[in-house]
């Protein structure tokens, strides 16, 4: 290869190299499923929200991390991934499960879908005991699944509506609700909500359940800590947990242990932020929006 095709190359090889580096580092080690943009087949509609939404890596970890924190403060969500995962061991290998998992049921077919929520439905199946109030818990018990889902939901929204690539209408916002209720009725979920107001009314009625237990503990000073070996990396993780936690409610921030900090959130951590999201888009671009033949 000449110097000047060695040149006019370069660019395309370090974002391949930083793109590889970024999904590394955050678990994701396989390719991602298919996509499937057969409007008659799909999961999801080629155009819906969440193939926006969860298109976005950068947004999306902030999201999924969030997503962590929050769902510990369940005593009985906890127990069971304090009593039946090793989180500790292979924390990676959750990270890939869950990212296919959504990968499935956001850009599958509706047969993979529904085949990664069987999956799921089935290993729930085993994962039941007593948590540490003495009361009972079972992972597919339907008042425990909408916990997860609500809190899940609410978290990659308000990840993307703070970090995203684009911006997003109230509607559209609304929309991505109701889309993802969908996933919680089939995945057995109680009463889904089909819009912000009713998530946020829903996670709001959690409230008196929630509490950070021993296990809940242990699990949030691991997820803050995290795997990343070296300086940069763990100052980006560190600047991830943050802006984790900034997007949860002052609330849930209290109970986690992590007092609010607008100051710092609103003239360092949001700038800071914006600059990584944009960087790790140079390297791992959103996924294209769907556009008809």
């Amino acid at each position: 290869m000449s110097i000047v095709g060695w040149v006019s190359e370069a660019p395309t090889r370090l974002r391949e190299r930083a793109n590889q580096g970024i999904r590394d580092a955050a678990g994701l080690t396989h390719d991602p499923p298919p996509i499937c943009t057969d409007p008659a087949e799909s999961y999801m509609a080629p155009d819906s929200i969440s193939r926006l939404i969860h298109g976005d890596l950068s947004s999306m970890m902030i999201g999924g991390i969030a997503a962590l924190l929050f769902e510990m403060l369940h005593p009985h969500s906890m127990a069971g991934v304090a009593q039946h995962s090793r989180y500790r061991d292979d924390p990676l290998d959750r990270v890939l499960q869950t990212a296919n998992f959504i990968g499935y049921t956001t850009y599958g077919s509706r047969s993979r879908a529904h085949g990664a929520i069987e999956r799921v439905l089935s290993v729930h199946q085993a994962v039941r005991g007593v948590a540490d109030d003495g009361q009972p818990y079972y992972a597919n018990d339907p008042h425990l699944l909408a916990w997860i889902h609500d809190a899940g939901a609410s978290m990659f929204l308000r990840g993307y509506q703070r970090y995203g690539a684009v911006g997003l209408s109230e509607s559209d916002a609304d929309r991505y609700v109701l889309e993802q209720a969908t996933l919680a009725r089939d995945l057995g979920a109680e009463n889904p909500p089909t819009t912000v107001a009713e998530l946020d009314a829903a996670l709001e009625a959690f409230r008196p359940e929630l509490r950070l237990s021993h296990d809940g503990t242990l699990a949030r000073d691991f997820v803050e800590r995290g795997i990343v070996r070296g300086a940069l990396q763990r100052t980006v993780y560190r600047l991830l947990v943050e802006s984790a936690y900034s997007i949860l409610d002052p609330w849930a921030r209290e109970l986690l242990g992590s007092p609010s900090r607008p100051l710092r959130n609103r003239w360092v951590l949001r700038p800071a932020t914006g600059l990584l999201t944009w960087a790790v888009r140079l390297a791992v671009p959103p996924v294209p929006p769907f556009t008809s033949p």
